[in-house]
């Protein structure tokens, strides 16, 4: 909106021409959603508290949760969705069919949490929306951005996958790229709302992988870098760069109000959001099995819930104590503190060897 307008007077005014430049917008796009998030996020942490807007604790979960967290306000994901999309509509560029497709699926997939949440309040209970209607909202999203995407998409990439360490493994999927799309988008959402369980242990992570794939977005999109990386060239995601920066403002606004002791939890309205958008992002640039290499943290916690469900079906045993293996570890008597901390520093780890695949081919 802002950058339209700026750049439409660069004429009149050539110190504007400096809009036109991806990393300033970025930059602007961090600091803007962060800023958005401090000044609204006060004032809605209070709101939430005098409205009772407070997500009920698993009873079947540590008891120190029961005690410490309950009457913790939650749908915090309010708050990053109005810093992300506030910075993006601001700096990023409108007629840009991309970043239309990501306000979409923030949008789209923040307000299936929200009502997961909303139900989860009303009736005073963990479950929520119903996992079935879940599964199909989140379906229905996924094939309208995947539609979108083949509709609108000016590039003939779409329906590559690419691996990473590999210069020229690549594997034209066809029509078995809508249900590997629909896979990435429900499992990204799914997995960063598993991990979503501990104050910050999924809103670190998700700033990794966005800053991550700001960084990717850029080179995809630019000519230079992507011909010396000797990665796919695709043009106009350049500008996604600038969501994800919103992203990373955004979260990183909201970890002031959600590190241990939390005042707000993000919520399904939040993480689901987030999950999805993120996983938008790599299918748009490409870098789908990176994603999952980045987001190394949210691939373990989804890995031991399925491990978790399946021993109890088939052996009538748990491997885990308690799944997610976040919480497993809480069993074990780690303080919330450590394991929070052990998992950023894996975070890092992975989001350092998924950007290593950019130049190791």
């Amino acid at each position: 909106m802002l950058f339209n307008l700026l750049t439409s007077l660069i004429d009149q005014y050539s110190f504007l021409n400096v809009f036109k430049y991806l990393t300033f917008r970025t930059g602007l796009s961090v600091v803007t959603s962060l800023i958005v998030v401090f000044i609204i996020g006060g004032p809605l942490i209070k709101l939430f508290s005098e409205k009772m807007i407070t997500g009920p604790i698993r009873q079947d979960g540590p008891i120190d949760h029961i005690i410490k967290k309950s009457g913790t306000p939650t749908m915090g994901g309010v708050i990053i969705i109005i810093g992300i999309l506030s910075s993006t509509l601001l700096w990023a560029d409108l007629n840009n069919i991309y970043v239309w497709t990501l306000i979409f699926v923030s949008l789209s997939l923040g307000a299936l949490g929200f009502l997961d949440d909303m139900l989860k309040i009303k009736f005073k209970n963990s479950r929520g929306l119903k996992s079935s209607y879940k599964f199909l909202g989140q379906i229905l999203i996924g094939v309208i951005t995947l539609l979108a995407l083949i509709k609108y998409s000016n590039h003939g990439y779409l329906y590559n996958l690419y691996f990473p360490f590999f210069k020229n493994l690549i594997w034209d999927m066809g029509l078995f790229f809508i249900p590997f799309g629909l896979f990435v988008i429900i499992g990204a959402s799914n997995a960063v709302n598993l991990t979503d369980g501990l104050d910050g242990l999924a809103t670190v992570p998700v700033m990794l992988v966005a800053l991550s794939f700001t960084l990717i977005s850029y080179v995809v999109g630019n000519t230079i870098f992507s011909e010396y990386l000797q990665i796919q060239y695709i043009p106009d995601v350049g500008e996604l760069s600038i969501f994800c920066g919103s992203v990373v403002g955004a979260c990183l606004g909201f970890l002031w109000y959600n590190a241990p002791p939390a005042k707000i939890f993000m919520g399904d309205t939040g993480s689901l959001s987030l999950g999805g958008s993120l996983a938008a992002i790599a299918i748009i640039v490409k870098h789908e099995i990176v994603l999952a290499i980045i987001g190394g943290l949210f691939v373990l916690e989804t890995v031991s819930v399925i491990i978790q469900v399946a021993s109890f079906k088939l052996t009538g045993k748990r491997i885990f104590k308690m799944a997610p293996i976040h919480h497993h570890f809480e069993k074990k008597g780690w303080a919330e503190s450590t394991i929070v901390i052990r998992f950023w520093i894996i975070a890092i780890i992975l989001a350092l060897i998924g950007l290593a695949t950019l130049k190791l081919r």
